[in-house]
């Protein structure tokens, strides 16, 4: 064989392995849920209250982590309130 087609075999071993690895990984891969009530669910979270006790850069960022989830819900509330006043306003006729 020549030096070429030696490359060549090397290449197309490596695309093989790699494609291989690729199909495989991709048909066994599962779907993440993860469980947040822990961390800034609606009560606040345990973990989001102990870091923003802790102060510093860490404290900063969980206090606005938690301020950010409260402000979620809010507009959560607020869409919801909109969504039933829309549909009284269409049943008037509005």
């Amino acid at each position: 064989m020549t030096r070429r087609m030696k490359q060549a075999v090397t290449i197309g071993a490596m695309l093989a392995v790699f494609a291989a690895g690729y199909v495989c990984g991709s048909v066994t891969q599962r779907q993440a849920n993860a469980d947040m009530n822990d961390v800034g669910g609606a009560v606040g979270g345990a973990v989001m209250k102990q870091a923003g006790e802790s102060g510093g850069a860490l404290g900063t960022a969980a206090k606005l982590g938690t301020s950010i989830s409260d402000m979620q819900e809010q507009v959560n509330g607020l869409q919801k309130n909109l969504e039933v006043l829309k549909s009284i306003k269409s049943a008037i006729g509005g």
